[in-house]
């Protein structure tokens, strides 16, 4: 796995960074090919606190984990409990599928790119640019569970419409679809 570390609000020292990759070396088990894993992750120090953001990239999925705490090193280690945690779920998820595939073919892999603003109230302090691949329904879930999100945008297989999956507040999930459509030749 390969590793970036960045410092926000704070200077990385040497005792942070080997803290930081000696919990995450724990989590290397689960990928087979280390070299197509890139680990993403962003202290920030507060008045009050640490928060701690860890990105795992594969060539499949991305897992993302983001704790606040009082001690840095209680953020670090609780983020990696997060971030397997998901991957268990996710394995089994997968494990109960009625066709078994791949985590490739199970999920599609989407191209991010994030711009941070300077955080004022009632200002875009996130923009996110994704390119949508398409896959089914059942995929997107997946896609949003792996990444602990509450929705997930994707391109959906069966009628070529973007479409938004979303975990609902009484159970279960919705969709919101377009109903223009998109030519994407």
């Amino acid at each position: 796995m390969k590793y970036q570390v960045v410092g926000k609000n704070i200077v990385v020292t040497d005792a942070i960074n080997d803290a930081i990759f000696k919990k995450l070396s724990h989590l290397e088990k689960y990928f087979k090919n280390d070299d197509n894993t890139n680990c993403r992750c962003v202290v920030r120090s507060y008045k009050n606190g640490a928060k701690v953001e860890v990105t795992i990239f594969t060539p499949d999925t991305t897992f993302r984990a983001e704790v606040k705490d009082q001690d840095l090193y209680n953020a670090i280690d609780e983020a990696v409990e997060k971030l397997a945690g998901q991957m268990r779920k996710l394995k089994t998820k997968l494990s109960r599928r009625v066709e078994r595939t791949g985590l490739g073919k199970s999920i599609a892999l989407e191209e991010i790119v994030s711009e941070e603003g300077d955080g004022e109230e009632d200002e875009v302090v996130r923009t996110k640019s994704i390119t949508l691949k398409p896959i089914t329904l059942d995929e997107a879930i997946l896609e949003m569970e792996a990444i602990n999100h509450d929705f997930y945008m994707y391109l959906d297989t069966d009628d070529e419409q973007i479409s938004v999956v979303y975990r609902r507040k009484e159970g279960g999930y919705g969709l919101i679809q377009a109903t223009n459509k998109v030519d994407l030749k």
